[in-house]
């Protein structure tokens, strides 16, 4: 299909930054990754009516993921419509033969279901919980026991939408020549290619964890099958096997679900923090969660961490694609009062692969 469509040449001004939002997506995320969202966002770049519709959107959110997602929620839930020929993750055809172009029938299901898709626009966040990030997550969580002289860690998640990264301990991780590690009978066992010269340094025991807990604005009840198919209905529609992970970590998860308060971080993070006993070593972690926060949000989560860091020590984790081509994965550490900050790896947004460039 051929994607150079033009823009009206009078598109409203209001309605640019989010036809510039669509334009980004196709080019850095759905290009070369779905075929389906590919096509459509530039579609969507150069459509008044469904740019306006993407507007509803709470602020920071990213608008495609929600677009696209509320409609493949409604798909999955059941509505009928010749649009979910074109889904493989509901019509199973994974041969992408399109004989006609989908836009027309996306519009035609989106202005159809309106009401509803602005709704969920409006009240949703996207919260993917890619739990294949983990396998970037490993090698950072043995730096910071590491740091911390073999203390369990007190494990908090920002942002942990179900909580499914929080139970990273029981996975299984498959790097390839590099090894295999964690639990090798899991139902969900991460691959991951390693890029580059460099290797991070894996234990052949995964390190300890004392507690775990995870803050969302809106968590998700791994044992409510209307908030899971939201979860389901944020991976694009091709990607089948990430769609099998996600059901396999759900069902882990409704074992034994994770910790998860509902709120804003910033608001609870020093009572949550105040609460670690001291004889762990408290590690906060966040995935694709500071592109959602305005800077001066994220410079109130940093001095957060600082006032924290004049009491004991603490550590955090992040995957962020804030600057550069690719996300990068980070480590800050407090240590006796003193912050030191190491980029530890670049990897892929859903972790298919990692560069481990720290030392």
């Amino acid at each position: 299909m051929n994607n150079g469509f033009e823009r009206p040449k009078h598109l409203n001004p209001m309605l640019e930054p989010y036809a510039n939002i669509f334009q980004r997506y196709m080019e850095f995320d759905a290009r070369g990754a779905s075929p389906l969202y590919e096509h459509l966002s530039v579609r969507v770049a150069a459509d008044p009516e469904l740019l306006e519709l993407t507007t509803h959107a709470r602020k920071g959110q990213p608008v495609p993921n929600l677009l696209f997602g509320s409609v493949q929620y409604l798909l999955l839930k059941g509505v009928q419509h010749p649009l979910a020929a074109y889904y493989p993750s509901i019509s199973g055809d994974t041969m992408l033969n399109w004989v006609e172009d989908p836009y027309p029938l996306f519009r035609a299901f989106c202005l159809e279901h309106y009401d509803e898709i602005k709704h969920m626009i409006a009240t949703r966040l996207v919260q993917t919980n890619e739990v294949r990030r983990c396998a970037c997550l490993l090698p950072a969580f043995g730096l910071v026991v590491q740091q911390a002289r073999g203390l369990p860690l007190a494990l908090v998640e920002i942002g942990a939408s179900a909580g499914l990264n929080l139970l990273w301990d029981r996975y299984g991780y498959d790097y390839g020549e590099d090894g295999r590690y964690g639990d090798m009978h899991s139902p969900v066992q991460l691959r991951c290619h390693l890029r580059g010269e460099r290797r991070p340094v894996f234990s052949a025991m995964l390190p300890a964890v004392a507690s775990r807990i995870g803050i969302d604005l809106d968590p998700i009840d791994v044992r409510n099958a209307e908030e899971t198919l939201w979860l389901q209905a944020l991976i694009w529609p091709e990607h089948d096997k990430r769609l099998h992970m996600l059901q396999n970590a759900i069902e882990i998860a409704r074992q034994e679900p994770p910790q998860l308060v509902a709120g804003d971080a910033l608001d609870l993070l020093p009572t949550i923090m105040a609460s670690v006993p001291p004889d762990t070593a408290l590690c906060l972690f966040h995935t694709f969660v500071l592109n959602q926060f305005l800077p001066v949000d994220r410079e109130r989560l940093t001095a957060l961490f600082a006032a924290e860091a004049t009491r004991r020590d603490l550590y955090v984790i992040s995957i962020a694609w804030l600057y550069g081509e690719v996300p990068q994965l980070t480590l800050q550490s407090f240590q006796d009062g003193i912050q030191t900050v190491r980029k530890l790896a670049f990897c892929s947004g859903h972790a298919r692969w990692m560069e481990w460039v720290a030392d």
